[in-house]
C-alpha cells in the first residue's frame, strides 16, 4: 500500500499528490511515469511522474480531475493509502549534453515540464520555460519554474497572467530574438505540440515531444498506446513517452484520442454519482 503524505490543489481541477513509494523514488528520472489503481477493484491509469526525493522516499504526481479515476483518487486524503503504485515506467527524457533549451509546457503539461525544467537546470543548461494556460485561474507551478529557469514566459488565453497569446508565440518571439536553442521540449494538449514541432520544423530546431496515448497495462503488450512516427508504429509505454516532435502523426494520436470520450463521459457521471451517493451515506 502506498500512503499519500501531502494532497494540495493547485487549481480548482488539478491536484498535487506526494506518494510514499521508496523504491519507485529510488530510480525514478524525469519524463518516466507510473500507473495507479487507487483501489484494488479500480482502473489502471498511467501518469507521468512530477517530481521525486529519493530520500525521503516519496514520489509526487499531479493530476487533472477530469474523468471517474481521478475523481475516485481525488476522493482520498492525507494518510489514506493507494493499493497499486508502479514504476518508473517508460524511457528517461534525455537531458545530457544540452546547453540552452526551451521547455514548453500547455496547461497541466506544465506538471510534466518541470522536472525535466529541473533536471536540466540541475546539469548546468540555460533553461527557457514557457508555459501556458486558459486564464489566471489554471496556472500552476509557477514559482517553481522560476527557481529553476533562466527565463520564465506565462502565457494565458485571455492576458489575465503573463502575456496573452500562445506558447508558439512566445517561443516565435525567443528564436527570432536571437535564441539559439540546442533542443525544443513541449509537453500538452497534442494541437499544442503539433503546433510548437510545426514551428521549430521551419527552424530547424530538434524537438522532442512527450505522448499519452490511452494506455492500459503499460508494458508493450496490449497496443492500445500505440501511435506512428516516421511511419512506424511505435508504443508509448516502452519506446516513449518522449518521441521526435517532426515524425509523429498528430493527426492520427487526436483521431484516437477522441475515440473514448463518449465511454469517460459516462464513467465520470458514474463516478459523480457514486460519490454523492457515498457523501449521503456517511451525513
Amino acid at each position: 500500500m502506498f500512503k499519500i503524505i501531502e494532497k494540495t490543489p493547485l487549481n480548482p481541477t488539478v491536484t498535487k499528490m506526494v506518494i510514499e513509494a521508496p523504491f519507485v523514488a529510488k530510480k525514478a528520472e524525469p519524463g518516466q511515469f507510473i500507473i495507479f489503481r487507487a483501489k484494488e477493484d479500480s482502473e489502471r491509469v498511467p501518469l507521468t511522474i512530477a517530481d521525486y526525493d529519493r530520500e525521503k522516499g516519496t514520489v509526487t504526481i499531479i493530476y487533472q480531475i477530469v474523468g471517474g479515476s481521478t475523481m475516485e483518487l481525488d476522493s482520498f486524503v492525507e494518510g489514506e493509502c493507494l493499493h497499486d503504485f508502479v514504476g518508473p515506467l517508460g524511457v528517461p527524457s534525455k537531458t545530457e549534453g544540452l546547453k540552452k533549451v526551451a521547455v514548453i509546457g500547455g496547461g497541466v503539461g506544465s506538471a510534466i515540464a518541470y522536472p525535466i525544467a529541473k533536471k536540466l537546470h540541475s546539469l548546468g543548461c540555460e533553461v527557457h520555460t514557457i508555459a501556458g494556460f486558459r486564464n489566471k485561474d489554471l496556472v500552476i507551478l509557477e514559482d517553481e519554474f522560476k527557481k529553476v529557469s533562466h527565463r520564465l514566459e506565462i502565457m494565458t488565453d485571455d492576458g489575465s497572467a503573463g502575456k496573452k497569446g500562445l506558447v508558439t508565440n512566445a517561443l516565435e518571439e525567443l528564436i527570432n530574438g536571437g535564441n539559439n536553442y540546442d533542443e525544443v521540449i513541449a509537453i500538452g494538449p497534442l494541437v499544442m505540440m503539433k503546433f510548437v514541432s510545426q514551428l521549430t520544423k521551419k527552424y530547424n530546431i530538434k524537438t522532442t515531444v512527450s505522448m499519452n496515448p490511452i494506455m492500459i497495462d503499460g508494458t508493450g503488450m496490449c497496443g492500445g498506446c500505440r501511435l506512428t512516427v516516421g511511419g512506424e508504429v511505435k508504443f508509448a509505454c516502452v519506446d516513449g513517452p518522449d518521441f521526435d516532435g517532426h515524425l509523429v502523426d498528430f493527426d492520427e494520436a487526436m483521431a484516437r484520442s477522441s475515440m473514448y470520450k463518449d465511454f469517460e463521459a459516462r464513467k465520470r457521471e458514474e463516478s459523480c454519482n457514486l460519490l454523492k451517493k457515498g457523501e449521503a451515506n456517511n451525513g
